[in-house]
């Protein structure tokens, strides 16, 4: 589909919403008219079939985004299998959403979301170990298709601990409706761990914050998934008001970036935990993670000393076992400042072992990233967003020497490495459309030193433009 077609459908389909959103501006302008009485019996008689029915489902949410990057021409004395391409690029993705809820009792939640992505990343999103576009769908073991998918099928069960609740507004995979406080909290079927852990109200979410992928992400989980990023498995977790603890345990790919589970559990696995503290009343939120995952990975160490001895180029793949292991660990803090939190900082650390091959998110061993959401508040813009941030990924010894000797990845492969660390500057700005509350606007530019990890190459700038659509 041409930029000038996908531009008349973006703009096109929703024209239902955005008569909705005419409607309400225009009321509100003009102050009482007849629709001011017609919407609150809608929404009272809405209210009252999902209480008479609370089995019913229900639209949660809904979305369309639609990511065009262009990637710059960038210095490059050579290429290798896996490298950023160096002679520029023009790409786009565009993801759409349908997210449905069910109460089946009082604290027994079912959630379907049906998902399609189409487009690809600028060089083949590959290259970088922070990719530049959140939402691009690596190409897997097998060619993923451009069709609807099921992204997740889970069910959630709430056990209460007190008589306190709090109320919730609608939310994709969340119910409207009161919860309790103090709960266990039971989560089973498929989904993506990074929908409990690893959160950030600043860096979350590539559809509305950053789109760097370590920038929404820690870069060193190497979070158990499928190439679109989903499981299957079970959470459990407490939660309270001041602090929360949860465990998840969930399959992994038979290969790295693979589409298909590993079917041999006893040695193909994903642990996770993470403790969540709120101390004080300042609103700081600080996550500790863990995690150790069990697969069918190679050794980097292993695959370099092999290929010495038969005088080749090393390759992970031909030194993957089953039953190995790969552990690190996270740290997450979120700072609200002002302007009732949507002015805030956050900042992530991590590490894992580096010694394991990097199997499922990105190839990454040590990272730290930090940055700043600034709320329009300030210039009069209450509902705008200006993201800044930065990120600085590290790879292990054994994993630099596996590239510099000409050993490639899932993501990266120059054929050499000159080794520094990946330096990503990132800033967006989010423009909220006056009078249509579902659309957003938000250029941005990433600029990129040593791609790839390697300092004969770079820099590099990534020029985004995003469109977003959400009910």
């Amino acid at each position: 589909m041409s930029r000038i077609g996908l531009a008349v459908l973006v703009f096109g389909v929703p024209a239902t919403l955005r008569a909705q959103a005419a409607t309400r501006d225009s009321s509100a302008s003009r102050g009482t008219s007849s629709s001011d009485s017609v919407a609150p019996a809608r929404r009272d008689a809405k209210a009252g079939l999902y209480e008479t029915y609370p089995w019913l489902p229900r639209l949660l949410a809904a979305q369309f985004t639609y990511i065009g990057q262009y990637l710059e021409p960038f210095n490059s004395p050579y290429v290798g299998k896996n490298s950023l391409t160096p002679h520029g690029d023009f790409e786009g993705t565009h993801t759409y959403g349908v997210y449905v809820g069910s109460r089946l009792s009082e604290n027994f939640q079912l959630y379907v979301d049906g998902e399609m992505a189409r487009g690809a990343g600028v060089s083949h999103a590959s290259g970088l170990a922070g990719l530049t576009d959140g939402d691009v769908i690596r190409q897997g073991s097998v060619d993923l298709g451009q069709a609807p998918y099921l992204a997740r099928a889970f069910v959630r069960y709430l056990i209460p601990l007190g008589d306190a609740r709090d109320t919730l507004g609608r939310a994709q995979d969340q119910l409207p409706g009161d919860r309790p406080s103090r709960r266990i909290e039971i989560k089973a079927g498929k989904w993506a761990l990074n929908d409990d852990l690893d959160l950030n109200r600043y860096a979350n979410t590539t559809r509305y914050q950053f789109m760097d992928w370590g920038l929404w992400n820690n870069s060193t989980w190497d979070f158990a998934a499928d190439t679109r990023g989903y499981t299957n498995g079970l959470l459990v977790g407490y939660v309270s008001p001041r602090w929360a603890l949860r465990f998840a345990a969930v399959q992994m790919p038979t290969i790295a970036n693979g589409n298909t589970f590993d079917g041999d559990i006893p040695h193909a696995y994903g642990l996770n935990g993470e403790l969540t503290v709120q101390p004080g009343s300042a609103g700081t939120v600080v996550r500790v993670l863990a995690y150790d995952n069990r697969g069918r990975m190679g050794i980097y160490r292993d695959a370099i000393e092999i290929a010495k001895a038969r005088d080749t180029v090393p390759d992970i793949v031909a030194d993957d076992r089953k039953g190995r292991a790969k552990y690190g660990f996270g740290l997450n803090l979120e700072q609200p400042l002002a302007d009732s939190g949507n002015t805030g900082l956050f900042l992530r650390l991590g590490w894992n072992d580096g010694k394991t091959e990097d199997f499922v998110f990105t190839e990454a061993d040590r990272t730290v990233s930090a940055g700043l959401q600034l709320a329009g508040t300030r210039w009069s813009r209450p509902d705008d967003r200006l993201g800044i941030a930065a990120l600085v990924d590290g790879l292990s010894e054994d994993h630099a020497d596996y590239l510099a000797a000409g050993g490639v990845g899932f993501l990266l492969g120059d054929g050499r490495l000159r080794y520094g660390t990946e330096n990503i500057v990132e800033v967006y700005y989010r423009f909220q459309v006056p009078h249509a509350a579902f659309i957003q606007i938000s250029p941005a530019i990433q600029h990129i030193q040593n791609p790839g990890y390697n300092e004969d190459r770079g820099p590099v700038y990534v020029y985004t433009i995003r469109l977003n659509l959400h009910y």
